[in-house]
């Protein structure tokens, strides 16, 4: 089965420090109540809140806080989340993809054009960059989680992946949209946890940036996954091996 090549690049991130993960919970917990909210309370009847879940435990969330994200979407006080999506392009037109979970879209628009132009770079409207991604479902799973991997890589592909890529620890399986469901049954019947499973955007066309350009595009990217309405930051940077220090 063929690798994606172009995987790595995507995914690639920095240490993640107790003042990182504290973030990370916090996203965590607004997927968690938005699925809770907007479907049932309990995993077994709603797909996507079961799927919350299993990226909270993937991330170690605590029990206890995936529990009160769950219950908390039952009360009044609650804000009412928004998803949406912005776009933009950063220093030398690296296409970045924003995925933002708010209760205040006029905040969240003007923080995010904030970060775009203190960075150098600009704020454009819906469909400006999508042609340059692919939305798949991606999984992700622990190496020591796979007992033989020839078996693993056959039936994932009569599930219907279409691409997968190990980095030692990790295996990361790309397929359509379509085939997402296919492929998570495949993996509870074989009991197989993924740490991460959901719909990305997968960039298929790159940019390759000098070394000055990617510290300003870091300075950017974190800067918007640092802003807590935002979830998800998509980009299109190829980086090159020697620039993998500079990234973390």
């Amino acid at each position: 089965m063929a690798g994606h090549s172009k995987w790595s690049n995507i995914k690639r991130k920095k240490t993640i420090n107790d003042a990182k993960k504290s973030k990370i919970f916090t996203k965590l917990v607004k997927e968690l109540t938005v699925a809770a909210r907007t479907g049932s309370a309990e995993p077994e009847f709603n797909p996507r809140l079961r799927l919350a879940i299993q990226n909270a435990k993937g991330a170690n969330m605590p029990k206890d806080a995936i529990l009160r994200a769950i219950s908390k979407a039952s009360s009044h006080d609650v804000a009412a989340y928004h998803e949406v999506t912005y776009e933009g392009y950063g220093p030398h037109g690296v296409a970045i993809m924003v995925v933002c979970m708010t209760d205040k879209l006029i905040r969240t628009v003007a923080n995010v054009r904030a970060l775009f132009a203190k960075y150098g770079g600009s704020l454009e409207k819906n469909g400006a960059i999508t042609f340059l991604f692919d939305y798949k479902g991606v999984f992700t799973i622990a190496s020591v989680d796979i007992k033989d991997y020839d078996d693993f890589t056959l039936g994932l592909i009569d599930a219907g992946a279409e691409a997968l890529e190990n980095d030692g620890a990790c295996a990361h399986v790309i397929c359509p949209v379509a085939n997402f469901g296919n492929i998570q049954k495949h993996l509870e019947t074989e009991s197989i946890a993924p740490t991460f499973a959901g719909l990305e955007y997968i960039a298929h066309t790159f940019v390759q940036v000098n070394d000055a350009t990617l510290l300003k595009l870091i300075k950017l990217i974190d800067g918007l996954k640092d802003d807590d309405d935002v979830q998800k930051v998509y980009h299109n940077i190829d980086l090159q091996p020697d620039q993998e220090a500079l990234w973390g």
